[in-house]
């Protein structure tokens, strides 16, 4: 089998311009590296952990290769009922061991293959990235609905970012097309942009902080409205916020204190929370909403001005 590689990973921040610079799809997955030799696969995590086991119907990439000897770098995806690559839905499956034929057939996975680090015992990671990709559109990995190589589109960064928000996708790598791949670093010759979700919602109390922001707020406790203006908890916020909001959010949450909580959220985590009159609400942006009607990765933008909490809905609401 090839060499364990760690990935190499891309630095966050505003997509380049001109040319020199090809584009890919970011894709709201897991990043997954495959090995293959003979009739043997190996599939390792981010961290290298051994998931083989975990997604047996991704064995059938040894035939598709018919035996030769690759690594490869890819992201694990199952996709939502409109198509898209949902992690919400790909999290039915991380952890599972042994997957029994019913989550198999009700949470199917793909492998989208993106990179190719290693070729019949010969490592190609000095190669540059347009190489490297010609290579391995050549081992025509296409397998409907659990293999494909994703496109790429040389220079046309505008496009590619219109085309990933249309579709509702994760967001956009950029990666400069003379570069070699860089096991292990996170490099600026791969830039990564995510699309932030944006959705208002409504404050229904906070958490206390701890340590350095003791006697503040920790996270805000906020719900949204679904279509028949009942009230769901979806979630807590306290990234994006500085020390001075903080303050200046606990003084206006003070006079709203309430006994009970507003929305129904029996939780232990929330157990210490200090809940309020569903009055105030915010602007958030977010990846997505999970499967349990929870904000993934929000982040706090600021309150906003309204004349009731109705405003705040999340359409996925039901």
């Amino acid at each position: 089998m090839p060499p364990r590689l760690k990935p190499m990973l891309a630095t966050p921040g505003p997509l380049p311009d001109g040319t020199g610079w090809s584009f890919e799809f970011k894709w709201d997955g897991a990043r997954l590296l495959p090995a293959t030799a003979g009739s043997r696969l190996r599939l390792l995590t981010r961290a290298g952990r051994d998931v083989t086991g975990s997604f047996p119907e991704l064995v059938v990439l040894t035939e598709v290769l018919d035996g030769r000897q690759t690594a490869l770098d890819a992201e694990l995806v199952a996709l939502d009922h409109r198509g898209r690559p949902s992690f919400a839905r790909l999290q039915k499956r991380l952890g599972v061991g042994r997957p029994t034929a019913d989550l198999l057939r009700h949470v199917p996975v793909a492998l989208y293959v993106f990179d190719l680090v290693h070729l019949d015992g010969a490592s190609i990671t000095a190669a540059p990235y347009r190489e490297r990709r010609d290579i391995l559109a050549g081992l025509d990995l296409d397998l409907p609905g659990v293999l494909c190589v994703p496109p790429h589109v040389d220079g046309d960064r505008d496009a590619t970012w219109a085309a990933a928000v249309e579709h509702g996708l994760e967001g956009v790598v950029a990666k400069r097309v003379d570069a070699g791949y860089h096991p292990g670093r996170r490099s600026k010759a791969w830039i990564k942009k995510v699309i932030p979700h944006v959705a208002e919602v409504v404050l229904c109390g906070w958490l206390p902080g701890r340590g350095r922001l003791a006697g503040s707020i920790g996270a805000l406790v906020v719900g949204a409205y679904d279509r028949d203006n009942r009230l769901h908890y979806v979630g807590k916020v306290g990234g994006g916020l500085t020390g001075e909001q903080r303050r200046d959010l606990l003084e206006q949450l003070q006079p709203l204190r309430r006994a009970a909580a507003p929305i129904h959220a029996e939780t232990r985590e929330l157990a210490a929370a200090s809940w309020v009159d569903p009055v105030l609400v915010a602007q958030i942006a977010y990846r997505e909403l999970t499967a349990g009607s929870q904000l993934r990765h929000p982040v706090w933008r600021g309150l906003i001005d309204t004349a009731g909490p109705t405003r705040a809905y999340l359409d996925e609401l039901r």
